[in-house]
């Protein structure tokens, strides 16, 4: 923390509004100091070395790398830099993954304001925080029947594992290159990457791991 004792917090997320009511909440808050945001995961370890925030905010489905790449760049980068995920997914799988990846702790934001506030706290204080609703989803997400798919899913990249969750949705590979910001061919090499880390042929199995698992509804 800086010598105000003060967070510095930066603010990674794609939409303009959800930045503003970011900056609104935690503004509010006496023990929140500086404040910075951007719109893309390509921009972090730039700004990052710049702005030397204590605690990074990220969403986690953004344009162009996506969350969890740019969780990954930055523990390259720091090892000890503080990265909360503030995501609109709230499957157990999603959180993993992010922990995995290197993030200290895990909000959705179908949370109350102040669990925002609260976890910007706590893991600036150098302890995990995970939001109380998602720890049950997280326990499950261990258990023996589905542990197969999450060896299985630990094939993947960061970059692979967001192609996957797009097509397990039902997204095209045009759609998803339009999604990520990569070109068509790209995407259509992950597509056959990632069946052939999965073992599987189609978008239907892509789509039956992602229910197991908890990432879509079936």
């Amino acid at each position: 923390m800086n010598n105000n004792n003060k967070i510095k917090v930066l603010l990674v997320d794609d939409h303009e509004v959800v930045r503003a009511g970011f900056r609104i909440l935690l503004s509010s808050q006496p023990f929140i100091g500086q404040i910075s945001d951007l719109d893309r995961g390509e921009l972090v370890t730039q700004e990052y070395e710049r702005f030397k925030p204590d605690v990074v905010v990220m969403d986690l489905s953004m344009p162009g790398i996506g969350g969890l790449e740019t969780i990954r760049r930055l523990q390259k980068l720091d090892s000890d830099a503080i990265i909360l995920v503030y995501s609109i997914h709230d499957e157990a799988i999603y959180v993993e993954r992010a922990l995995e990846a290197g993030a200290m702790g895990y909000v959705s934001k179908n949370s109350a304001a102040e669990v925002l506030a609260e976890a910007v706290k706590s893991v600036a204080e150098g302890k995990r925080y995970i939001e109380e609703s998602l720890l049950p989803e997280v326990d499950d997400v261990r258990h023996d029947n589905i542990e197969h798919y999450r060896k299985v899913l630990d094939l993947l990249s960061p970059r692979e594992f967001d192609v996957f969750c797009r097509l397990a949705k039902g997204m095209t590979a045009h759609e998803v290159a339009a999604d990520m910001h990569l070109g068509y061919k790209t995407i259509a090499n992950y597509n056959t990457q990632i069946k052939s880390k999965l073992r599987v042929n189609t978008a239907a199995d892509l789509a039956n791991i992602a229910v197991v698992l908890g990432i879509i509804k079936p």
